[in-house]
């Protein structure tokens, strides 16, 4: 009974974890460039009562042997980097990367992180930053002069100015792309940093080799699928339900073997 008890109460903890997860995704669903994270479990350790294999009587041995579970435990809480739907918002400073892909955002102390959300404003200095003030790298500057933007799909970036009849390049956005994605720190802000899990990051032109293309005027939405994670949320629920009811009865069972000789 003590097993049962123990190895039930991993199943509430891992249920416990997963519903963090998803409480998450769903306080995430209207967060430009979110990336929904997944909770993954493995199964513990088997006590292995009988072997398989083990001579089970003189004329055969038992195909299975008796393997007795303890119980789950949380493997993973990795980044989905699916595709988000995209929005068009008709500023000309918003961008989406539809691909792989992620912006280059310089922090104050100098370091670099990275990012899919592309809604980019001009600071006072005329620079294209982020929704808290971190450049965009390559930094792009846009004359107090400009009355129309174009991002092109490679990234550049032309504007006209007033009294100008030509276009002028003022910039290339440049994307880049990691080998394993999902190892990137989510450290909030819409941010992700570099680990060793994630590898080195490689810089390229979107829209060429296999960099996604830009599409200006457009954001990437969140890939959070609210009917996937209620449905989630229900099974977790269930789960956290089945376990919590195995524990009552191996309490009950064990609280009639203690009282057997009354």
């Amino acid at each position: 009974m003590l097993r049962s008890l123990f190895t039930a109460a991993t199943g509430m903890l891992a249920q416990q974890l997963n519903l963090d997860v998803i409480a998450n995704n769903l306080s995430n669903v209207n967060t430009t460039g979110f990336k929904k994270s997944r909770a993954d479990f493995q199964d513990l350790m088997y006590q292995i009562v009988e072997e398989p294999g083990v001579a089970a009587n003189a004329e055969g041995s038992g195909p299975t042997g008796i393997q007795i579970g303890l119980g789950v435990r949380p493997e993973a809480v990795g980044k989905v980097f699916t595709q988000g739907d995209f929005v068009s918002t008709g500023n000309s400073l918003d961008v989406a990367i539809e691909g792989d892909g992620f912006f280059q955002i310089s922090l104050p102390n100098g370091d670099t992180n990275y990012s899919r959300n592309g809604a980019f404003k001009v600071n006072e200095n005329g620079i294209l930053v982020n929704s808290d003030g971190y450049e965009l790298t390559p930094a792009i500057t846009i004359p107090n002069d400009t009355i129309a933007i174009n991002i092109a799909r490679n990234g550049d970036v032309t504007i006209r100015q007033q009294g100008v009849a030509a276009a002028t390049n003022v910039g290339s956005i440049q994307t880049v792309r990691f080998q394993n994605p999902a190892g990137l720190r989510a450290v909030g802000s819409n941010l992700f940093e570099e680990t060793e899990a994630s590898g080195s990051p490689t810089t390229g032109t979107p829209s060429e080799s296999g960099y996604g293309a830009l599409a200006g005027g457009f954001l990437e939405s969140s890939n959070v699928s609210v009917v996937e994670e209620i449905v989630q949320m229900v099974t977790g629920q269930r789960a956290y339900e089945a376990n919590s009811k195995v524990i009552q009865t191996a309490d009950q069972i064990l609280s009639s073997a203690i009282n057997v000789k009354r």
